[in-house]
């Protein structure tokens, strides 16, 4: 019988495994012999190009500003708001970096901003302009900040991806100044496109566009203000607010009003005690203040005639709708008054009726650009004279026929004051009108009861596109009868506690009649522009949930 061959295989195979052993260590050594021929031949010819490199001192990264011993260029450095005036022109600008890429070896695009403008810029290899530095130009990260050198060159036809459209920059020279870290933790570009609801809820978060890019929701969108506030919608909502600011103050100013700047931190609640922040203040209790309204009182006793304020406002609100914060800028007047707090009243109209004429005149392009992300509305304006002042009683009897069901004397929710504003624009063609003549049970211990009906007042509040933004009065301005009233006030005040002795005091010593309001300045901002937030005209919103950043 013939025995089975032992396992293992004979000298035969175990040569054949060794043959192939060897092969595969000399193929990879000839591999790794390659790669770093290659290794070495780009190497070589970087340092070549390098050291052929036309363009080695017209492109890279520049050190740290201040980090290096300061030599001036004399060089001036030009807006590309003036772009019309430097037409052929090699001029030096910083910018940053709205979108860069590489369109060939020997092409490269570059969309630069510079505020509210944005160019396109090119940089194209040339005798004098390298490859490596086209390279360079297209790889440079979103939003770094450059110092560019360039010539002005009409387009020969408009470049649509940005707001210069007829001109475009030839890159001559490309510094990096300030280098950004990549990845973003969100793109400025995301910021650009309107929020897809009021932004309160997670479920914006998981929103898309028809085109399938997620929607950037106002939670991450504050989360990361700073980017977010790149963002050119949002310059130009501060570009207006500031504006607000400066054309409240122009026109009360050519009215004789002085410029006041009232306490913040007080050592008692100033209007009752409901809704107000309290802090530690060295060694006992303070409040922040709830308005400026008892000091604008006191100084109309202390024969200042006409006051304003623009200032900060806390109230203590847990309101989390889209247009409350719990830290807003107050836009306060007060003044006296010869014969009636209409007076007042229509002051406040024609101060609000400037403003609106002048952000037009003054403001169109921000207004245009804002209102061009939410598709809003032109906002329709009544003239000087002609603004709707509406006994509250007639609101009343418009939302009793519009199918809403209250009382005479109720105070109007959201809802109700957006129908109301339908309904007076449907009525006056105007976005802008007045209440007048509130129910006293729902107003300020201070308001000047009605003559004509005591459970009416002096007191109005002012509205655009149906949603508050004043609330006045004729404030009362007699000892007794302010003491009358803080005492029957539900919760009633104590005209002898602490904030309140001095302010109840001031008018014994002869108050002549006056009145005033305070304007939420974030609110005109926002019903200006028709946002759908009032978190996106605060630079770092704080509401009930936001404390940070």
């Amino acid at each position: 019988m013939t025995e089975p061959a032992p396992s293992g295989g004979g000298p035969a195979e175990l040569s054949k495994n060794a043959l192939k052993k060897a092969a595969k260590e000399k193929e990879k050594a000839e591999k790794k012999a390659a790669a770093k021929a290659k290794e070495l031949a780009e190497r070589q010819k970087k340092e070549t190009d390098d050291a052929n490199d036309v363009s080695a001192e017209d492109y890279g990264e520049l050190p740290m500003v201040g980090s290096a011993e300061f030599k001036p260029t004399g060089l001036q450095r030009e807006s590309l708001s003036n772009i019309t005036e430097l037409e052929d022109k090699e001029i030096v600008f910083r910018c940053w970096v709205a979108n860069a890429r590489v369109q060939s070896a020997k092409l490269a695009f570059l969309n630069l901003r510079q505020g509210l403008n944005t160019i396109q810029a090119v940089v194209a290899a040339s005798e004098k302009l390298s490859k490596q530095m086209v390279k360079f130009a297209g790889n440079i990260s979103t939003e770094s900040t450059l110092l560019v050198h360039g010539l002005v060159k009409k387009t020969p036809e408009p470049v649509k991806s940005a707001t210069i459209q007829d001109y475009e920059i030839h890159i001559t020279k490309l510094f990096i100044e300030v280098k950004a870290e990549v990845p973003l933790p969100m793109q400025v570009e995301d910021a650009e496109r309107p929020l897809p609801s009021e932004g309160l809820g997670d479920e914006d978060e998981k929103a898309e566009e028809s085109d399938g890019r997620p929607l950037v929701g106002l939670n991450t969108r504050l989360n990361n203000r700073t980017l977010d506030l790149r963002a050119k919608i949002n310059h130009a909502i501060f570009v207006i607010k500031s504006g607000v600011c400066a054309l409240f103050q122009e026109f009360l100013g050519s009215k004789g009003f002085v410029l006041i700047q009232t306490p913040k931190i007080l050592g008692a609640a100033s209007e009752g005690g409901a809704n107000v922040f309290q802090v530690k203040y060295f060694d006992r209790e303070a409040f922040l203040a709830q308005s400026p309204q008892v000091y604008k009182q006191m100084l109309i006793a202390s024969r200042f005639p006409r006051v304003m304020e623009i200032g900060p406002v806390f109230r203590a609100e847990n309101s989390n709708t889209a247009r409350h914060l719990t830290e807003f800028t107050g836009l306060d007047m007060e003044m006296e008054f010869q014969e009636n707090y209409h007076e007042v009243m229509s002051m406040l109209e024609d101060l609000m009726l400037f403003i609106f004429k002048e952000l037009n005149a003054r403001y169109k392009q921000e207004t245009e650009l804002v209102r061009s992300a939410y598709h809003v509305d032109e906002f329709k304006l009544p003239e000087s004279g002609k603004v709707p002042r509406i006994p509250f009683s007639e609101g009343i009897k418009m939302l009793r026929e519009a199918g809403e069901e209250l009382g005479d004397y109720d105070d109007l929710s959201t809802p109700q004051e957006k129908h109301l504003g339908k309904l007076v624009l449907e009525r006056y063609n105007s976005d802008f009108y007045v209440l007048d003549q509130f129910p006293l049970a729902i107003r300020p211990f201070y308001t000047m009861p009605s003559p004509t009906n005591p459970a009416l007042s002096n007191s109005y509040d002012m509205f655009m596109r149906g949603q508050e933004i004043l609330s006045g009065a004729q404030r009362v301005h007699n000892a007794e009868l302010l003491i009358k009233l803080m005492k029957s006030h539900d919760p009633p005040v104590d005209p002898t506690g602490p904030g309140m002795r001095d302010y109840v005091e001031s008018f014994r010593y002869g108050c002549p009649p006056h009145g005033g309001g305070g304007f939420g300045l974030e609110r005109i901002v926002q019903f200006w522009l028709g946002l759908p937030n009032i978190r996106m005209c605060s630079l770092f919103p704080r509401d009930p949930q936001r404390i940070m950043p």
